[in-house]
């Protein structure tokens, strides 16, 4: 059973900063892609940000890019969302995804869940 915890949510002002974590139980975490989704008050889900399996590669939304970076320590079975330069629009649930398939920017390109964390941006 794979199980994924996020934590690090919280109230921010905007221009602040976050860092989301996201803890993966068993022992195949590594060979994970592993994803970043939001969902925003009245919309769907949407993703944010990917990383493959080794951390070498990742790929984000337009919304986020050159603002979150995404980022993951194998040894710890975490990944990670720092997010930087917040605005309003980007309060949200944030979600972390493990890909048993390498992960995609598509919901059905994960196959695991975690119940996500509450990031809100005051103006």
């Amino acid at each position: 059973q794979v199980q994924l915890v996020e934590s690090g949510g919280g109230l921010v002002q905007a221009g602040g900063s976050l860092r989301l974590s996201c803890v993966v139980s068993g022992r195949t975490f590594s060979t994970y892609g592993m994803g970043w989704f939001r969902q925003a008050p009245g919309k769907e889900r949407a993703w944010v940000a990917t990383i493959n399996w080794s951390g070498s590669s990742s790929s984000y939304a337009d919304s986020v890019k050159g603002r979150f970076t995404i980022t993951r320590d194998n040894a710890k079975n975490t990944v990670y969302l720092q997010m930087n330069s917040l605005k309003p629009e980007d309060r949200a649930v944030y979600y972390c995804a493990a890909g048993s398939k390498g992960g995609g920017s598509w919901y059905s390109d994960y196959d695991y869940w975690g119940q996500g964390t509450q990031v809100t941006v005051s103006s």
